[in-house]
């Protein structure tokens, strides 16, 4: 996928942020963020009062207020920036695009946008897919580096978890058959362009959680801003103090829009989106930020073996037959059921046998053989073939230890001692074991071997130390999957799971108070996808499987689950150390403000300064510097916190503990002595300046 992947300063991104942020100035706009709203409001009441009464105060008043507006504007415009580029980048791809409609077996010319849920198409080399699909017929090679960012094209074809196929995507060779399976609009690249630009990124319950606090800390402080007009009056009546008309209108703005959260309030909706963002730019397309921050809160990874943990391609090495079997009997049966078996297993025994005793690929259409493929049910594999003048019938099946005894003991058959011993020793050196019968007869054990990713024991480790518990989920016996857990380094393992083993294991440790993540491509996937609390489906899986997940991998790559868990997490961290910050720093505003701005209150005759002059710590120049000048750090604040809101927090593998005494030594402690330095050197420059 077309990724933006410049930097923040990037002038091209400036520019349109700065005029985005201008368009936020409507209303309507404005009111999706309350905080931000009541400074939207005050600069109105401020410019009217600087309308009607001119003065260079009122007026600096004004204009920054504007500022803090236009500022919390840009932070969210540079977070939505590079969605919108890459939006319009997919939009290009979007042309109007013409079908190949097969309507009764003849064929047609329409619009893509005429074609609709359950319509068949035709593709052949050269043609753009029209829309998304899923391949019936035929098997091609496909260019998806419109939508995914890799050039090497990809093999689609029908049946399997590889038949789903992409809207905007072009066919390379061959021909293909689609069955159509989204409306008009409805498309992945729809989708896609709708999601990376922001417009239905709905907030998060973090989010909302967050926004009704400070909405709350909001009406506090406006209610207590509110009040100090009567406190005033009361003084000047009951007790005769002159405070000199010190709380007008732009001043008691002022000092609302210091002592709300505009900090956080301003870059809340940043941190959100930059979130999204910086998954896209690892190719990974999440429906909402919902799922990102759910990411964020996993506390159990269930991770396929194959491909996630291992390397995958599992390779047959070696053929260990039961007692009185002849090896090369062994190898001809392993050889016959694994004909028709494009899976790399498949073809590793082909070549073994080929290699150890010379047996090659024989043509099977004359004796009509047919081929059974592997299902997650069965856990089997292999062909049968029937009887004629030269050969009797035969049955041959390969697979899982335990569904060949079922196989077996179901015909009559028994199930070797020597073969269990075969299949013991193999699943303890970490190896899988397919056994080979023939009918009732069992001939003995294909040994597989797999290898576990390098460096992925110390990923575990680090998602241990982070409190995230990880289950391997494998189609293997127990033996061989704890063999390969125990050298992983993972916290648990399912054998010889099937997609209902997968749900029910869902099921239940959410019942127990986990948040799941898992990943998956088939169509067997989809119940436990739905189910988890972040499903991420494999791009290259079957259209059932994306479509159940609430996050799409481009990459087709199963080890990005750990990508994505740590984006969740960098997202939360951000948003509760900005969080820790901008509390921390009205609170301090808070203390910087108030004494200065009550100098000359209960001031005795002949004074200019009264007894709250003492906690005036800061020794500003004017009641009216204070003002001016908390207001300017207010506003350029949330300019100096736009970088970190965009990039992230930098993420750590530690425990919660740690990170809330980190977050409160930088981030509260920070909070609390910035604007202390800040307003004070604002003071000193305002005087220096002569502006007040």
């Amino acid at each position: 996928m077309t990724t933006i992947r410049s930097s923040i300063f990037d002038h091209r991104l400036l520019r349109r942020a700065l005029l985005d942020s201008l368009r936020k100035f409507d209303p309507r706009v404005q009111l999706r963020n309350p905080v931000m709203f009541v400074v939207f409001i005050g600069a109105l009441a401020v410019s009217a009062v600087c309308f009607r009464s001119p003065s260079a105060f009122n007026l600096q008043i004004a204009l920054w207020l504007w500022f803090t507006v236009l500022f919390a504007n840009f932070a969210e415009a540079m977070a939505e920036g590079r969605g919108k580029a890459q939006a319009a980048a997919l939009r290009r791809m979007r042309v109007s695009l013409k079908a190949r409609r097969l309507c009764n077996g003849r064929e047609e010319s329409v619009s893509a946008a005429e074609l609709k849920t359950g319509d068949e198409v035709l593709c052949e080399a050269g043609d753009t897919i029209p829309t998304d699909g899923e391949i019936f017929e035929g098997v091609a090679s496909v260019d998806e580096s419109a939508i995914t960012g890799e050039s090497a094209p990809v093999i689609r074809e029908s049946g399997g978890d590889r038949s789903a196929v992409t809207a905007g995507t072009r066919v390379i060779s061959d021909r293909i058959k689609v069955r159509v399976t989204s409306e008009p609009g409805q498309t992945f690249l729809d989708r896609m362009i709708a999601l990376v630009e922001g417009s239905v990124r709905g907030r998060t319950p973090n989010e909302q959680a967050l926004g009704v606090l400070l909405i709350g800390l909001t009406l506090i402080f406006l209610l207590a801003v509110a009040t100090l007009p009567a406190f005033f009056g009361y003084a000047e009546r009951e007790g005769g103090v002159k405070t000199g008309g010190l709380l007008n209108l732009p001043v008691l703005v002022s000092l609302l829009v210091c002592l709300i959260p505009t900090t956080i309030g301003g870059l809340l909706s940043a941190i959100g989106i930059s979130g999204i963002d910086r998954l896209s730019r690892r190719n990974v397309l999440a429906t909402s930020g919902r799922a990102v921050e759910a990411a964020g809160d996993v506390d159990v990874l269930l991770l396929d073996k194959t491909g996630t943990i291992t390397l995958g391609n599992r390779m047959a090495v070696d053929f260990l037959p039961a007692r009185g079997v002849d090896i090369h009997r062994l190898a001809d049966a392993a050889q016959l059921s694994s004909l028709a078996d494009e899976t790399p297993e498949g073809r590793s025994v082909v070549v073994l046998a080929k290699q150890r005793f010379a047996l090659r690929g024989r043509e099977l259409a004359e004796r009509h053989a047919r081929f059974v493929p592997f299902s997650a049910q069965t856990r089997m594999s292999g062909v049968d073939i029937p009887a004629d003048k030269e050969h009797p019938a035969l049955s041959i099946r390969k697979g899982a230890s335990g569904a060949i005894r079922q196989h077996v003991e179901r015909q009559g058959g028994c199930w070797p001692a020597d073969v269990e011993a075969h299949v013991d020793t193999i699943s303890r050196q970490g190896g899988t074991p397919l056994v080979v019968c023939e009918d009732s007869h069992v001939l003995g054990v294909i040994f597989l071997k797999d290898v576990v990713k390098g460096g992925i024991r110390e990923r575990f480790a680090q998602l241990r130390r982070m409190g995230i518990r990880t289950v391997m989920i494998t189609g293997d016996n127990a033996a061989t999957a704890a063999a390969i857990a125990a050298e992983a380094g993972v916290d648990d393992f399912l054998a010889e799971a099937t997609p209902e083993d997968k749900l029910n294991r869902i099921r239940a440790e959410q019942a127990d108070g986990h948040l799941v993540a898992m990943t998956g491509d088939g169509t067997n996937d989809a119940p436990a996808l739905a189910q988890a609390d972040v499903g991420v489906a494999m791009h290259t899986g079957t259209q059932t499987a994306r479509e159940a997940g609430n996050m799409v991998d481009l990459d087709s790559s199963p080890t990005k689950l750990l990508d994505i868990v740590e984006i969740g997490k960098q997202m939360l961290i951000t948003r509760g150390a900005l969080t820790t910050f901008s509390v921390a720093n009205d609170v301090a505003k808070y203390f910087a403000i108030l004494p200065a701005l009550f100098l000359g209150l209960y001031a005795g005759t002949g004074s200019s300064t009264g007894p709250l002059a003492a906690l005036n710590i800061m020794r500003l120049a004017s009641p009216e510097s204070a003002v001016l000048s908390a207001i300017i750090f207010n506003a350029l604040i949330i300019v100096a916190l736009i970088p970190l809101a965009l990039r992230g927090v930098a993420y750590r593998a530690t425990g919660a503990a740690l990170l809330l005494r980190r977050n409160l030594l930088i981030y509260g402690a920070g909070g609390l002595v910035a604007p202390f330095l800040g307003i004070k050197l604002i003071d000193l420059a305002l005087t220096a300046l002569g502006w007040i």
